[in-house]
């Protein structure tokens, strides 16, 4: 071989290490980098964490206080008022960051599994089936009965054709006899691809509503259920814990209006708004309004005569819901937490317990 030749191999072989090294470099100097944007993404998810539970401490500490100096549970308390929440988050100021908290009665949500008497949990609690009935006759008059995203199985749907399987989903013992002729026992679930079974107890999860025959994703979220419906206000029986039930009040003082709709008798939703205005009326910025009892609503110009049935209301409520956002290096994390109220037998303060925690990304 000539020494021309022996060059020119040389320096082929020369190149090839380079473009080796060269490709080992930059494959390496791409870890490194990935390493470092992991390690800065971690880092601050965990500082968003830290910022959200500190949110929401702030929020049980909220609570906590408001329990010991008032009779009643309202939107008038400092616990529903974004003015005096954010006085309290700026005293955590963070440097690259910000967080929000709101907080709302759980209690004046409808309670899910109030719809079935606990603890014989086979048949329908009447109060709470003419509540639903009236809510979701609400909810359904604003909306395109044609849609097959709402209405996947009907072109007419009706309150009891969800109301029904609802019902189903949450009895026992009933010996797969389904409610009327729109409910659905296990048989139907069983015969859908996937498969699945169903309940017959209490919801353990809102979402797992979208499971219940006749209501479809598309219809949890376009209504907002979650917003209006709670699968919590169990009450442990006084003697076996283990009997439950589920009494179904809702807060009139803090319930949103097609809560407050339902709850009215049928003619006279349309009070619904003026009820909502009348607990925030205010003037020279105090509210003037005394909702501490639960006829309150009779003062309310047109409702006068009307009455709501006492087994469906209360003022009192030591369950509530504190949704925390948190933000900070262009990322952003959120929890909503259920917490309840709750006094020390041994030091007599009360303080929040949380009962579900979930984060989510927002």
């Amino acid at each position: 071989m000539s020494v021309g030749n022996n060059r020119g191999v040389a320096l082929i072989i020369t190149l090839t290490a380079v473009t080796i090294i060269i490709a080992v470099a930059l494959e390496l100097n791409r870890q490194m980098r990935s390493a470092v944007t992991s390690a800065a993404i971690a880092k601050n998810n965990m500082s968003l964490v830290h910022m959200v539970d500190s949110g929401i401490e702030i929020g049980k500490a909220i609570l906590a206080k408001d329990r010991t100096e008032n009779l009643s549970v309202s939107v008038q308390d400092d616990w529903a008022n974004a003015e005096i929440i954010e006085e309290y988050l700026v005293q955590l100021p963070f440097e690259n960051g910000r967080i929000t908290i709101e907080i709302s009665d759980e209690r004046g949500r409808l309670q899910l599994n109030a719809l079935v008497k606990f603890p014989e949990g086979r048949d329908f609690n009447p109060v709470q089936h003419d509540l639903w009935r009236r809510f979701f006759a609400l909810i359904l008059s604003g909306a395109e009965l044609d849609d097959q995203d709402l209405f996947p199985e009907s072109e007419n749907i009706t309150p009891d054709m969800i109301i029904n399987p609802v019902k189903d989903w949450l009895d026992s013992g009933d010996d797969d006899a389904i409610t009327g002729l729109t409910g659905a026992e296990d048989d139907y679930y069983q015969g859908l691809d996937p498969s699945y079974s169903i309940r017959n107890g209490p919801f353990k999860h809102i979402k797992e509503l979208m499971r219940v025959k006749n209501i479809s994703s598309e219809m949890f979220y376009r209504f907002d259920i979650d917003n209006y419906v709670t699968i919590y206000g169990m009450t442990p029986g006084a003697e076996d814990r283990h009997r439950f039930t589920y009494d179904g009040k809702i807060n009139i003082n803090t319930a949103e209006m097609p809560v407050i709709a339902a709850l009215l008798p049928e003619g006279y939703e349309f009070l619904a708004e003026e009820i909502v205005a009348f607990r925030e009326e205010t003037a020279n910025g105090e509210y003037i309004h005394d909702l501490t009892g639960p006829t309150w609503y009779k003062s309310v110009p047109g409702a006068e005569e009307i009455q709501i049935d006492p087994n469906a209301i209360t003022t009192m409520s030591d369950l509530f819901r504190i949704v925390c956002r948190a933000e900070g290096n262009g990322m952003a994390l959120g929890a909503t937490v259920i917490v309840l109220r709750e006094k020390d037998e041994e030091t007599g303060k009360w303080h929040s317990r949380a009962l579900s925690w979930r984060y989510q990304d927002i």
